[in-house]
């Protein structure tokens, strides 16, 4: 992979499972994130557990108090549901709500739900049989794949209870009010 300073091209990325998205920033400096669908999917995840309590959530009210368009939500909300992390009910009083308890929701299956399978680089993508004809011998990719696991590992670890308690301690501070009634 190459980013070259004058046109800010990043050549030779073709995996369709590259979550880590790679993007330019200044002259030449690359930056990992995970793209909106994983970032709202989480956030979709976190609005419903806010709001278990209640009937429901019907998209609008999720759109509206996640600052999500309600179009872009509708896609997103459909792997959710696929994946069993959103269970809906149809009818005056539908809407959406999880589908599970949040203590048994990983980041990284939020993750791996909307982006595909976690990999910084294509060589140690878990998903690919046989990753590059230099596996074997290839020093650097024992690096990369160290890492990998390590963001693996700490994206399961945290789960969406942890955020949850994490987001109701905050809005009891009145540091963050993240959410419409």
């Amino acid at each position: 992979m190459s980013v070259t300073k004058n046109d800010k091209q990043i050549a030779n990325c073709t995996t369709t499972h590259f979550i880590l998205g790679l993007n330019t920033k200044g002259e030449g400096t690359l930056s990992m994130r995970i793209s909106t669908k994983g970032r709202y999917g989480l956030r979709i995840l976190l609005d419903l557990a806010l709001h278990v309590e209640s009937r429901p959530r019907m998209l609008r009210d999720i759109a509206e108090s996640q600052g999500i368009s309600e179009k872009y939500l509708s896609r997103l909300i459909v792997d959710l549901r696929q994946a069993n992390l959103v269970s809906s009910v149809r009818g005056a009083k539908g809407g959406y709500s999880l589908a599970r308890n949040p203590a048994e929701i990983s980041i990284l299956e939020v993750v791996e739900v909307m982006e595909g399978s976690l990999a910084v680089v294509d060589c140690v993508d878990c998903d690919e049989p046989q990753p590059c004809m230099r596996a074997a011998c290839c020093a650097t990719r024992e690096m990369w794949n160290g890492m990998n696991e390590k963001i693996r590992a700490i994206l399961k670890e945290v789960t969406l209870q942890s955020i949850l308690d994490r987001q109701r301690e905050m809005d009891a501070d009145a540091q963050c009010w993240n959410y419409c009634i």
